[in-house]
């Protein structure tokens, strides 16, 4: 496990031991299933980015504090310049990187994300998280899984879904898919 998410899963551990919650109450709390609570707190899976924007807003963190340890400063505006964005090393398949990483109190986490292609081949990968999110396909093709529902989407094509469904992408035609994705 690399130390950047054991950093992540220590931040999260004593956020809920400062506010006296076991992980179960968390859990239930965030619709989380336990066993993979448990899993994602223990390294031995990845939290989804959804579900830390989730434990974030539960705990009145800004998303990047949780993720870097590094506090947000600004409320009137964030500019990201092209390649500047930190990127949020989820899970090898997908490249995230936060574009509004220094905004205070987000009311949605935009991503720039990238599926690579051996993604293709590889079963999706599906998970859940609370909220919503809005995916739009900036290059490549990309199969997303919403529900059970597949939906093959081309540059210019976008999707938006409610994200307690179980949902799930990779990357189509042997080139990565670049997407922005905005969970809320």
């Amino acid at each position: 496990m690399s130390t950047e998410v054991q950093e992540i899963l220590e931040r999260v551990r004593v956020l809920r031991e400062i506010e006296d919650i076991s992980a179960e109450t968390l859990a239930g709390e965030l619709g989380f299933d336990l066993a993979e609570y448990n899993d994602w707190e223990a390294g031995r899976k990845d939290f989804p980015v959804g579900a830390l924007v989730e434990i974030a807003a539960r705990f009145k963190v800004d998303l990047s504090a949780l993720i870097t340890g590094k506090a947000s400063k600004l409320n009137t505006y964030c500019l990201t310049r092209a390649r500047e964005a930190p990127e949020v090393s989820r899970r090898p398949m997908y490249g995230y990187w936060n574009l509004a990483y220094h905004f205070h109190n987000k009311k949605a986490e935009p991503f720039l994300v990238e599926a690579s292609p051996d993604t293709e081949h590889k079963p999706l990968a599906i998970n859940t998280h609370p909220g919503q999110e809005f995916d739009y396909l900036l290059e490549g093709r990309l199969l997303v899984s919403v529900g059970g529902h597949e939906m093959e989407l081309e540059p210019g094509d976008c999707v938006y879904y409610d994200s307690n469904e179980p949902h799930g992408m990779k990357a189509l035609g042997g080139s990565p898919a670049r997407f922005i994705a905005i969970v809320m």
